[in-house]
């Protein structure tokens, strides 16, 4: 495709709200490129190899801050990474017209989006909640807790490698419920250091069916690690709340129009 400066400038913004509330990523990005006029497969595939480059400066981050758990991330790999692979083979393995496959991912994405706009919406109410059962017989058991997390990352691995959405808020949002006393730092910063496998695997499956473009993912690179550099510099001098439910908001609009 020919450089487009508005999708530098889409790179730009998407990067600068993901540095500044560590939210909005693939589920801005994706929107994004389909209203461009891009295909739902290439916006996909293109949109995950572009979270997986960006998340890689943000794991260098929160390792040196200490805010990544290691042992979370292995267990969430466990399940995430043979997921995305099965959901690449059934993909590939569908012999059905590619307009078919654009309309499930499209459908899909929709409700995606949806899930992550309620997330994000109600992120402060189920931390307290979770909070307040943090002494449950189940948190306190580390082999349930291991099979539930290897079982989020079963459906966070599906749901991000057909929709390239979920990695960031679903994912911090179901963490909350299993480690309701690990700071909100080490969830984002684990989530984060989880995102980069699973994004790169599903990335590169997508690419290898044809699902990439390089021109495109250099334009968006171009906009999205100045605007994350950017954004990670002003993060906690702008009001969270505020952004937080514009983004919800904007990405309930996105995921009612896709599917309705």
């Amino acid at each position: 495709m020919d450089f487009q400066i508005g999708l530098v400038i889409a790179g730009l913004v998407v990067g600068f709200v993901v540095g500044l509330t560590g939210v909005g990523g693939g589920s801005l990005m994706t929107p994004i490129l389909l209203w461009f006029g891009i295909p739902p497969t290439t916006a996909v595939g293109t949109d995950l190899l572009y979270a997986a480059f960006t998340k890689m400066g943000g794991v260098f981050v929160h390792h040196k801050k200490g805010n990544i758990n290691w042992s979370i991330t292995g267990w969430l790999t466990l399940g995430s990474v043979p997921a995305a692979l099965l959901t690449l083979w059934i993909l590939n393995s569908i012999k059905t017209d590619i307009s078919t496959i654009n309309a499930v991912i499209k459908y899909s994405l929709g409700w995606a989006l949806l899930f992550t706009s309620v997330a994000i919406l109600f992120k402060k109410k189920l931390l307290v909640f979770s909070q307040k059962h943090a002494g449950d017989k189940f948190h306190s058991e580390s082999h349930t807790q291991n099979m539930l997390t290897i079982g989020i990352g079963v459906l966070l691995g599906a749901t991000v490698t057909l929709t390239s959405i979920g990695a960031g808020a679903l994912g911090t949002v179901t963490l909350f419920f299993l480690y309701p006393l690990l700071p909100t730092p080490r969830l984002v910063g684990t989530e984060i250091a989880h995102a980069v496998p699973l994004t790169l695997v599903a990335g590169i499956g997508h690419a290898s069916m044809g699902n990439l473009d390089l021109v495109l993912l250099g334009q968006l690179l171009m906009g999205s690690l100045p605007g994350i550099f950017i954004g990670s510099m002003l993060s906690g001098k702008v009001p969270d709340l505020l952004l937080r439910n514009a983004i919800a908001i904007m990405l309930f609009i996105a995921g009612y129009k896709l599917i309705f």
